[in-house]
């Protein structure tokens, strides 16, 4: 994997935990050669995974719509800052730009990314694996809510490995490389859907 793209909240919970968190990924990354693609701002986990990487010699590639970018939340220290018309045009900018996705602890904007990487995942709109890194149990409901709509059968049984879950970060980079794609809805016969 070259680049990972990073899913994770801009805000800073009082929690310090979290924002080590961040830092602590984006280091990894960088030392283990992956690049980060990000969301480009420069506050929060954000800030602090982008921060990580850096420090530690690694690549960060910023995709930042035009209204976040005017606000001043930018983060320029960035290898490369793209910039956007609007949220659709960013999120198909993380799945073009990287070889997989990773999801740490975030709030509604992180949840809208993960679950278009893991339903893109279905349709086969791309092959990439989908990673969720729980720390601190962050994850915990969602993964029980997951597994439920497997149980209910809203999640078909070729489906149910989509997301990579683990409450490591280099045992989760270590399954994400052993990836291997699923066959997704468009390649299923039509019967058994």
């Amino acid at each position: 994997m070259k680049n990972i793209a990073v899913y994770c909240g801009s805000a800073t919970p009082a929690d310090p935990r979290y924002i080590d968190l961040g830092y602590h990924v984006g280091k990894t990354l960088a030392e283990r050669g992956i690049g980060v693609v990000y969301g480009g701002g420069r506050l929060g986990l954000m800030g602090a995974v982008a921060s990580g990487a850096l420090d530690n010699g690694g690549s960060v590639i910023g995709v930042i719509p035009t209204a976040l970018e005017k606000t001043e939340v930018a983060n320029r220290d960035c290898t490369q800052l793209i910039v956007v018309d609007d949220m659709h045009q960013r999120k198909a900018a993380f799945t073009r730009l990287s070889d997989g996705f990773i999801t740490l602890p975030g709030g509604v904007g992180t949840m809208d990314e993960l679950w278009e990487a893991v339903s893109w995942s279905q349709l086969g709109y791309h092959q990439k694996p989908v990673g969720v890194l729980n720390a601190f149990g962050f994850y915990d409901q969602l993964l029980a809510f997951n597994r439920h709509m497997i149980e209910v059968g809203f999640i078909r049984p070729a489906h149910q490995g989509i997301i990579i879950a683990e409450r490591e970060m280099d045992l989760l980079l270590d399954r994400m490389a052993a990836h291997e794609p699923i066959t997704p809805i468009v390649a299923m016969d039509p019967k058994t859907l």
